[in-house]
């Protein structure tokens, strides 16, 4: 018997909601712990990537961009929605060539990070890429619009502690920075 067994609830029927092109709604009648039935609503994301893209100064590559749902231009790391049966490894190098121009020769895969575990089972998947090339230009969809810019990891930090950047999955992945 698992040591969180006294935690664990169960679906009793599953309901969608709405579905989109990038997200589904689901509400879902659950048995909790101790028996009783409630309610969770939740939303389903295909999950994404990010990557702290190391140029050979030492610094990462950023990115400003819009975000309609808050109205406001963002500083973060690259990063972008996982394609159906892509491997997330496929997904971080497409993402990083669309988005910046950049191709890497070295690839490491640091970890997972659940932006809204409350309402969404998106994941984000972490990595690290050196060894950058300009490869071109930016390949982005015909609706992303962005700036591509450096910062060093300490101005990185900086712009975390000052509020510039409030991005969750450019926070935790710069959190990895600081692995020993």
């Amino acid at each position: 018997m698992s040591p969180d067994s006294h935690l664990i609830e169960s679906e009793i029927n599953s309901e969608i909601v709405f579905k989109g092109k990038l997200l589904e709604v689901r509400k879902d009648r659950v048995r909790l712990p101790d028996g009783q039935e409630s309610l969770r609503e939740y939303v389903v994301h295909p999950g994404a990537v990010v990557v702290l893209a190391f140029l050979d100064n030492g610094n990462l590559l950023f990115e400003r961009q819009f975000r309609y749902p808050l109205r406001r231009v963002f500083l973060e790391l690259p990063a972008g929605k996982i394609d159906p049966g892509e491997a997330i490894l496929d997904t971080a190098r497409r993402e990083l060539q669309e988005e910046t121009g950049y191709v890497a020769s070295e690839w490491a895969y640091l970890g997972v990070m659940h932006p809204c575990i409350g309402y969404s089972d998106e994941r984000i998947e972490i990595f690290v890429a050196r060894g950058l090339h300009l490869a071109g230009e930016k390949q982005l969809d015909h609706n992303e619009f962005l700036d591509v810019l450096e910062l060093s990891p300490a101005e990185a930090r900086q712009a975390v502690w000052d509020g510039r950047i409030t991005d969750a999955k450019t926070i935790s992945a710069l959190y990895w920075l600081e692995r020993p």
